[in-house]
Order: structure tokens, then sequence, then C-alpha cells
């Protein structure tokens, strides 16, 4: 049987600390060979900037495949709609069996979440406790949690264009017991925090490399997944060392590093490395405590898998969802 999960079954099953632990031991798989992440393959018809990537992965420990199916469609926008959407589907890797279909919202806004987590908790200084949101929308709500698990923070301060959302995160994060601040711009809350997280769908960079401080680890999150769209400038890449998720993944559709590199301040063989390859102890991390950390978030099926995998466990233990025999 195929379980049917919406969103509405997906509120609340999983807490961010099973996520970012799930998230950290799949990047190390990832790492060690003992999971499978292919690079991306991007299908598009016509010249309307629509496109559908494929994100799949196989876990040799989970006993699971999957894929998400990502629908990045910009003329979304002008009607309303959300120019992002994702479903994804379980199966095992042992039987062939489609064990569930998710809704893609909440497993992706948690597994990106929780990889920033895991690569905060691998290059941040330990004593970090100023957390710096660029954009404050759901991701960012998910952010505070998240970097939670893994720092001693005290505060957080933020920045976004719209009052409304600024009401929204304050209210939302409220609970964490936090000190909150809004400030003016992007490069005012670079300024004031030990970790940055860049969170806006950015076109253009919002954030600027001339406002990094020694010490500082930035996660590079919200630019969408298209090679001309980024939202640190090449002088912040350049003055970083570069960590990324999956290197094939992002050498094809990541404007951050792809831009830099075009305009030779950057290059692939001058970035530090995967992140799973410092989760797994072969690959060093910060250097030391003024060293300035980048990482630079694609996000990849083989965290869909493993947030994936915890939501139907939950979902199977609560009775949430519809069965489905799809061989009936």
């Amino acid at each position: 049987m195929t379980l049917i999960l919406r969103r509405s079954d997906l509120v609340g099953l999983v807490d961010m600390a099973a996520a970012v632990n799930a998230v950290e031991r799949a990047m190390g798989d990832l790492a060690r060979g003992s999971a499978v992440q292919p690079g991306p393959a991007l299908m598009r018809i016509g010249d309307d900037g629509a496109g559908f990537l494929p994100m799949a992965a196989l876990s040799g420990n989970d006993c699971l495949a999957s894929v998400k199916l990502l629908a990045d469609v910009p003329a979304n926008a002008a009607a309303g709609l959300p120019t992002q959407r994702s479903s994804i589907v379980l199966v095992s890797s042992e039987t062939g069996e489609v064990l569930a279909m998710l809704d893609g919202a909440i497993p992706t806004r948690m597994r990106t979440a929780a990889a920033t987590a895991v690569a905060t908790k691998h290059l941040a200084r330990t004593d970090s406790s100023t957390l710096g949101l660029v954009g404050a929308g759901a991701l960012g709500v998910e952010h505070v949690a998240a970097l939670r698990e893994v720092l001693p923070l005290e505060r957080v301060t933020f920045w976004t264009r719209s009052d409304q959302t600024a009401r929204r995160f304050q209210d939302a994060v409220r609970h964490h017991g936090l000190e909150v601040k809004q400030l003016e711009s992007p490069d005012a809350v670079v300024e004031s925090a030990d970790v940055v997280c860049t969170l806006t769908p950015a076109r253009t960079p919002v954030v600027t490399g001339a406002s990094f401080r020694p010490g500082l680890h930035v996660n590079a999150v919200g630019a969408r997944p298209r090679p001309e769209e980024r939202e640190i400038d090449t002088a912040g890449m350049a003055r970083a060392g570069v960590f990324v998720d999956h290197l094939p993944t992002a050498r094809e559709k990541s404007g951050d590093i792809l831009i830099p590199i075009t305009e030779g301040a950057l290059s692939l063989d001058g970035l530090r490395g995967e992140i799973g390859a410092v989760v797994a102890g072969m690959l060093p991390g910060r250097r030391d405590r003024d060293d300035i950390t980048l990482f630079k978030s694609v996000g990849l099926g083989i965290q869909d898998l493993a947030v994936g995998r915890l939501l139907l466990e939950q979902a199977r233990a609560a009775g949430k969802g519809i069965s489905v025999d799809l061989g009936s």
C-alpha cells in the first residue's frame, strides 16, 4: 500500500532536532559512499523560463530510493501562485514498492533548514550567539528553530522588505525566548551577526563581501536553482572559504558559484569541498577563529529522502494520510 500524505498531514509530525540529525547522517553517508546522489537533470521546453527538476537519491542505510519533482514556474508569480511546487515519492529499494507520496512544501523547508544547521555545526565558531537572517519568511522561521539546535543562540537580527512579514516572523519565533531585532539593511544584519543565513529569492546580490567580518559564517540558501541568480556578490564569494552540499549540482545550477567563476574571481578547484566530507571527518572545516566560511546550499534529493523517511514513520505511527493500492 502507498501512503498519500497531504501538506496538512505533515504539520508538526517531526521536530527539528530529529530532522537535523537525519540530514547530518545522510550527508555523511553521501561522503562515505553508502548513499547515491545523481547530478541534476533540469528539463525545459519553450522559452517561458519554466523548468522541471527531478531530484533523485538512494540510501543504502535506509533501504529507500526517492524522487522529488520540483516545478519552477516563474510565470506563476503574475497569477499569485507559488513559483515553485514539489512532490516527493519514497520507494523501497528492496522491493521497489512505492511506500509514500508527499506534498513537498513542509519537507523541503525542514530539510533546507536542517542542512543549514548541519553546515553551521561543522563550520561556524562554537560560541556563535547572534544569528542574522536576510529574509524572514517561513524559511526564516524554520532556520531559527534549526540553528537553535546547534548554536548557543541569544539573539536574532533580521531584514525584510515587508513590515507584514516582519510582524509574522517576530510572532512566530517569540516562543524561543531570544532577543529579536529588525535592522535596516542586509549588510547591517551581516555586520551584527556571528552566523548569517540569506533566505531571499534574489536575482542579484543582496549581501556584499565588504560587510564580512573575520570569523563570520554565511549560509547562502535562498537563490533559486538558476545559474543567473544569486544572493552574495562576487567579492563575498571570493573572501570566504566556500563549501557546497554537492559539487555536481552546484556547478550546474548555482549562480552564487557560477557567476564569480565567469568573472574570474572563483574557481571550482578553489572551493573547499562538500559539507558531507566535513561531517564524515574526511575534510577539515573551519581553519581558525578568524576564518570566513560560507556554505552554498543548493538542496539535494538525499536531504528530501532523509526528512521524508522521518515524516513517513511518524505519519504511520499517528495514523495520518490515505492508503492507496496503486496496483489495484
